[in-house]
């Protein structure tokens, strides 16, 4: 028995029939999923995702990705993870989505198991990008850090709050708070999006000392994630 409350609602904005029968045929399979409607315009779009609360909107751009169409992604659909599904994608329109907060860019070329694995992670708060595209990104941020410094990087890039970091770095959250500040200074990144985007590129953080083993095992879990990400 599904239980609904569970299930992942999705949106996807295309106006190909054959890509959402497409679609709708891989998650038929797949009860972590419901592909709750299809919308055709920007407007259906923002309607039904008020009215339904999707957890991700994928985006089909595997056409192109058309002039001035990221900037009509305001807070209301961002609020939702965005991923924006494409044949391809030139670097520019790729690096700026990412600046705004779209959570992945999947390539409208990977085989099944890879869309639903990007599905996959970016519902559980993970991002979804090429790693040269990361690169790209960070290349004018390069910066020297602390260890500690990559250490929190490293952790808020798995997705811990701020006082989870604080309990595995045994340190306060005003403290965490601190290095934030700092580091948005020193790499030039706004946010902690960014700073994740940062955290990505960098996975080889030293080690550090956790305090619950419960922790231990997230981070773990998470960093195995990150560690697998890749395209054939």
């Amino acid at each position: 028995m599904i239980c609904w409350s569970r299930v992942i609602r999705l949106l996807l904005y295309s106006d190909a029939p054959i890509l959402a029968a497409g679609l709708k045929s891989l998650l038929a399979d797949n009860e972590a999923f419901e592909l709750a409607s299809v919308c055709s315009s920007m407007s259906e779009l923002r309607q039904m995702t008020a009215l339904m609360n999707p957890q991700i909107v994928l985006m089909d751009f595997t056409a192109e990705v058309p002039p001035g169409m990221l900037g009509q992604l305001d807070e209301s659909l961002l609020r939702a993870s965005v991923v924006l599904w494409v044949y391809e994608i030139p670097a520019e329109i790729a690096l700026h989505a990412m600046s705004i907060g779209v959570r992945g860019i999947l390539r409208s070329t990977l085989g099944p198991d890879l869309i639903l694995r990007c599905l996959h992670k970016v519902h559980q708060g993970e991002l979804w990008y090429e790693k040269a595209l990361v690169d790209d990104y960070m290349d004018a941020r390069k910066a020297g850090l602390t260890g500690r410094e990559i250490q929190l990087i490293r952790l808020l890039a798995l997705g811990l709050k701020n006082k989870e970091i604080a309990s595995t770095l045994s340190i306060t959250e005003g403290t965490v708070k601190v290095y934030l500040s700092r580091l948005f200074q020193k790499l030039g990144v706004k946010d902690r999006f960014e700073l994740a985007l940062y955290g990505m590129k960098h996975p080889g953080a030293g080690g550090f000392r956790v305090a619950r083993q419960g922790m231990m095992r997230r981070v773990r879990q998470r960093a195995q994630s990150i560690a697998d990400f890749d395209f054939d």
